[in-house]
């Protein structure tokens, strides 16, 4: 069954499609943000929270390989291209680009019901970012998620899961805002029973840890009215 708790950009210049499609997806319970051209895919990527993109790779605007691209600069989001080409080449640089998986059009919409639910089981809850190891600042800090520490200034961090989870979450969409739900949503999951509040005292933590001055982070950083995001470059 596919999981309801996921947004979706669905991008396709084909009116028809991205209507069946939307309504598919929205039958499913799923939260459906429609695009007709690669610009406006772009634009409701920075502004909303996406976990999945179905992405037409013949685009009237931007080519849906270059919005492919620029979604993988930034975000590990799982991609399934739709495409017209069903030459082995065509497909392969699809998934070499950064797509998860493609559909050839005409597809069914079993069919791609299937391919959306393997995607997000592959996915699971993964909050790891592009990279496993990331360094900011000259190595001022050093974030290692496949060792699972948080160096500063040379020295081990005491990080907890949760901490980890918080840190991921936000590295995973550099620059992206998160509420308080959200980062509950993506680091805590479901089973989390405390308040939002609690999302500030783990910042708090996070940090007196890797902040030079932690009323005035670099890192971590404070959006007023909206909640956090991850500042570092």
């Amino acid at each position: 069954m596919l999981r309801s708790d996921k947004n979706v950009l669905v991008v396709d210049d084909e009116p028809k499609i991205l209507e069946v499609v939307t309504a598919l997806l929205t039958s499913k319970g799923f939260t459906v943000f429609p695009a007709e051209n690669g610009r406006h895919a772009l634009e409701l990527f920075e502004t909303d929270t996406i976990s999945l993109v179905v992405l037409d790779l013949m685009l009237p605007d931007i080519s849906g390989e270059n919005v492919c691209l620029t979604i993988r600069k930034k975000s590990r989001v799982p991609i399934i291209m739709l495409t017209a080409k069903a030459e082995e080449n065509d497909l392969l640089k699809g998934l070499n680009i950064g797509a998860d998986d493609y559909i050839v059009k005409p597809f069914s919409l079993r069919e791609l019901s299937a391919r959306i639910e393997a995607v997000l089981r592959r996915s699971g809850n993964d909050l790891l970012p592009l990279t496993l190891r990331s360094t900011f600042r000259d190595g001022d800090l050093v974030v290692d998620f496949e060792q699972n520490s948080v160096k500063k200034k040379g020295i081990t961090m005491p990080f907890t899961p949760s901490e980890m989870k918080l840190l991921a979450a936000l590295m995973k969409y550099p620059g992206r805002v998160f509420s308080r739900n959200e980062l509950i949503d993506l680091a805590m999951g479901s089973e989390f029973e405390g308040f939002d509040r609690a999302i500030d005292s783990h910042i708090k933590n996070i940090r007196q840890k890797i902040e030079d001055d932690p009323k005035a982070p670099v890192y971590v950083v404070t959006v007023h009215g909206l909640g956090y995001k991850f500042g570092g470059e």
